[in-house]
């Protein structure tokens, strides 16, 4: 018996895990403008821990200058990208 519901559980786990989703067509895509929102947001959240490990004494100056500078850089990146694609869709 206990078999049994072992092997009827096991079967609705696959199907529940493995059955393929009816709406695809009803997924939003994302623009460019959507990713490059994220990677902001993660971006700022990378900045703020890396900026609480250095002051936790977990990074000596040189390595944080180093990624501090190296997001900060990625940051304006993104940043000027987003600036340029929220121009030209006002624009339009």
């Amino acid at each position: 018996m206990t078999m049994i519901a072992c092997g009827l559980l096991l079967i609705g786990i696959f199907v529940y895990v493995f059955y393929p989703e009816r709406n695809v067509e009803a997924q939003v895509q994302k623009t460019r403008l959507d990713f490059l929102r994220e990677r902001k947001e993660m971006l700022y959240d990378n900045l703020r821990d890396l900026n609480f490990e250095y002051r936790a004494g977990k990074y000596p100056e040189e390595d944080y200058a180093a990624q501090r500078a190296a997001m900060e850089n990625e940051a304006a990146e993104v940043l000027a990208e987003m600036d340029l694609l929220e121009r030209g869709v006002g624009a339009v």
